[in-house]
């Protein structure tokens, strides 16, 4: 990478290897601009780009993503290159350096309007560890999970931005010794540690997306927390699937690492047996090297590895559309819990601490089984960029707050 005029270490969170877009805010009006994270800077795209003469001046200066989304990968690739243009060439620096802003003095917003949502459920390792908990004796996967990227449409309503807190939520639920199912507030609240994608350019319905069409459709990569409740969720998932379990919210980091950013990090994905039918298949790699971290109240309790998931984000896109389905501008979907073969690397409270019957004893001396009200959960995500530098995924966080 060429170097910038702006004095950035070369181990800096936000170099000019990620560059992440994201939506911010100073002051107290509340006006939201789009902006792009470098070194300890925001810098508002939208009045760098009119400094500049930028022909892409009205979608960067739009309050949110959701025309830079729209505007397909063509455009995404001229922004971008401008973008590290306006940063690295002298020229530019009385320009643009009037528009940076500290990062530390603004507010994150979510980043594009979300409009549908679907959580998939992509890992070996967590799909086994779940099933032999709940199945034991039996195979611990379902027989066609090595078929078919297994998936559920979630409430895309209740997406929210990082930092957001979550309200524990309140159902049914009935544990196998209970007579009857009782109803109150979740005692099995969890965590599920994922890594989400948004899609821009959108496809009709009637038409499908190939494998080889995910950098086309994908405008990029962020981290995603799908709280889960445990008991709600056992006790009504048969025989329709996840339901108010999974819908009270979900939590998604602020800053999108744009696809482009990631080439570095592309390896290829474990083995696939049987080899999985042709509308599945494409001609290069989409695994992809992200190192996430999980921390419990400060704690690191997990390093789930992304490179291990099975179904790649391009399968589960080609899957997602394969009968006809609809991609539209904001669509989200999310990869499901990442967990690798070590027990350090499970990307849920649910594995960490086998259903409960291994409570996670934290340095502070304190267990967790599930969530108490008052935690904080907070993943983190990097993956290797060009000439050995990073590319960072900044956070996502949430803190429990009690049931209503």
């Amino acid at each position: 990478m060429p170097d910038s005029w702006i004095d950035l270490p070369r181990d800096a969170e936000f170099g000019l290897a990620t560059l992440p877009y994201g939506v911010f805010s100073t002051g107290g009006d509340g006006a939201t601009r789009v902006g792009t994270a470098v070194g300890a800077h925001v810098l508002d795209l939208g009045a760098a780009a009119r400094a500049t003469g930028s022909p892409h001046a009205d979608l960067l200066g739009a309050p949110n993503l959701d025309a830079l989304l729209a505007a397909g990968r063509p455009v995404w690739d001229r922004v971008r290159a401008d973008l590290v243009e306006w940063l690295t060439d002298p020229a530019h620096e009385a320009a643009v350096r009037p528009h940076l802003v500290d990062r530390d003095a603004v507010r994150l917003h979510l980043p594009f309007t979300v409009a549908d949502y679907v959580d998939f459920y992509a890992s070996e390792h967590h799909a086994a560890n779940v099933g032999r908990m709940f199945r034991p004796g039996q195979e611990p996967l379902t027989p066609n999970w090595k078929h078919l990227p297994i998936g559920y449409h979630g409430r895309s309503g209740t997406i929210v931005a990082s930092g957001t807190d979550i309200v524990r939520p309140t159902g049914q639920r009935k544990s196998p010794d209970d007579p009857a199912p009782v109803f109150g507030p979740s005692v099995r609240l969890d965590i599920e540690a994922e890594v989400g994608f948004v899609v821009g350019t959108p496809a009709p319905m009637g038409g499908r997306v190939a494998v080889d069409g995910f950098p086309d459709h994908v405008f990029g990569v962020f981290l995603l927390n799908d709280w889960s409740s445990r008991d709600l969720q056992a006790w009504e998932y048969v025989p329709l699937g996840p339901f108010l379990g999974k819908s009270f919210a979900t939590s998604v980091s602020p800053w999108i690492v744009p696809l482009a950013a990631l080439e570095s990090a592309r390896v290829e994905q474990p083995a696939q047996d049987p080899e999985p039918l042709p509308y599945l298949r494409g001609s290069g790699p989409w695994g992809l090297d992200l190192r996430l971290e999980v921390r419990l109240n400060g704690h690191p309790v997990s390093r789930p590895p992304f490179s291990q998931m099975y179904w790649t984000a391009a399968q589960q896109l080609a899957h997602m559309t394969v009968n006809g389905a609809s991609l539209r501008t904001g669509d989200v979907y999310a990869s499901g819990t990442v967990s690798g073969p070590e027990p350090g690397q499970r990307g849920s409270l649910l594995e960490l601490s086998w259903s409960g019957k291994e409570p996670l004893r934290l340095p502070d001396g304190t267990e967790r089984s599930f969530l108490e009200d008052g935690d904080e959960v907070v993943i983190t995500a990097t993956a290797p960029g060009p000439d050995g530098t990073v590319v960072h995924f900044g956070e996502v966080t949430g803190r429990i707050l009690p049931a209503v």
